[in-house]
């Protein structure tokens, strides 16, 4: 049970953690730092949280890859329920203490964006509906097959932050100006929920493309990484 307990409080940790850093450089330092900034504040913030809390949950910190780590078998529903729970309380109060901490700021705006997602005119580009579950889908696909390649248990060890970090830096170089970025129910929820009702209404898609993209690479990693097979098959004959 106190194991349990330590994996929940992890994945909460972790979530609020990554709101309050990497979503906080979008809302306090966006003009500064731009969108390269924050796509590699969000990948090293990844990077430090997976050594940090790996051993301990996995350090999933988004529904998206715990329910891929569910579809591979490599836990339980009971847990990953759990792991969800924990990851939403998580964003939502990380999203928080960012909103208090924002307030703080002279002339400072959260109504509307405050690092929320979106799509139509909530959208840099203005991508479509489509156009924006079509991106968050494959985006999520390529997050969450990396995460599974990289890992063999529900635990990370030893250099597979690196790629994990480094993805999900990558994905959101691109996502940015599209959705703002999310890939993460967890990351889009706490935001949306003190960015308002417009944000609140769009919350749907980066809750149902995320949570597809995850799937799909789940369903995608057991062809090209099944069960048993040699780490070094690539170099068999």
């Amino acid at each position: 049970m106190e194991t349990e307990t330590r994996k929940i409080v992890a994945e909460f940790l972790g979530t609020l953690l990554l709101v309050f850093v990497a979503v906080g450089a979008a809302v306090l330092a966006g003009e500064y730092i731009g969108a390269f900034g924050i796509a590699l504040c969000f990948g090293f913030t990844m990077l430090a949280l997976v050594y940090s809390l790996g051993p301990i949950s996995g350090c999933h910190i988004n529904p998206a890859v715990t329910l891929g780590m569910l579809m591979a078998g490599r836990m339980k529903v009971r847990t990953a329920v759990e792991y969800w729970v924990a990851q939403l309380v998580g964003g939502i109060v990380g999203a928080a203490i960012l909103y208090l901490l924002a307030h703080q700021v002279p002339g400072l705006k959260t109504d509307g964006a405050f690092g929320s997602n979106g799509y139509g005119d909530r959208s840099t580009l203005h991508i479509t509906t489509g156009g924006a579950f079509l991106a968050e889908f494959v985006l999520t696909f390529v997050f969450v097959f990396v995460f599974l390649a990289v890992t063999d248990r529900l635990t990370i060890t030893g250099s597979t932050g690196l790629p994990i970090g480094l993805a999900l830096a990558g994905v959101y170089l691109i996502a940015i100006p599209l959705t703002g970025a999310s890939m993460n129910p967890a990351r889009s929820l706490g935001p949306a929920v003190f960015a308002g009702t417009s944000a609140l209404a769009q919350f749907w898609l980066f809750l149902v493309a995320p949570l597809v993209g995850g799937a799909v690479a789940a369903y995608a990693h057991r062809f090209t990484h099944p069960v048993g097979l040699p780490a070094a098959e690539a170099d068999r004959v």
